[in-house]
C-alpha cells in the first residue's frame, strides 16, 4: 500500500474542524473571515499588513477545503 501524500494527508474531518474553528473564530458579532472578506470587497481601505496576514491565516483552512474538494471531484470523474 502506498504512503499517502499531498492532500491525502489531510482527512475531511480535520479540514472541517479547522474551518469551523480557526476559519470562523471569533464567531461574534460575525465570523472573522466574513468581516475581513467584506472589508476586502469594500476596497480594503485602511487594511494594514497585520490585517492581510490575519485574512491569510483564517483563509488557509477554507483554501484546503476547496482544494481537497476539487481534487476529490476530479478523482471521482476519472473513475
Amino acid at each position: 500500500m502506498r504512503k499517502p501524500t499531498g492532500f491525502h494527508l489531510f482527512n475531511w474531518k480535520i479540514i472541517l474542524l479547522l474551518c469551523l474553528t480557526i476559519g470562523l473564530a471569533p464567531y461574534t458579532p460575525e465570523p472573522h473571515i466574513w468581516g475581513k472578506l467584506k472589508w476586502v470587497m469594500g476596497g480594503a481601505n485602511g487594511m494594514a499588513a497585520m490585517d492581510w496576514l490575519d485574512l491569510f491565516f483564517h483563509g488557509i483552512p477554507w483554501c484546503l477545503l476547496i482544494a481537497k474538494s476539487i481534487f476529490y471531484i476530479i478523482k471521482l470523474k476519472r473513475n
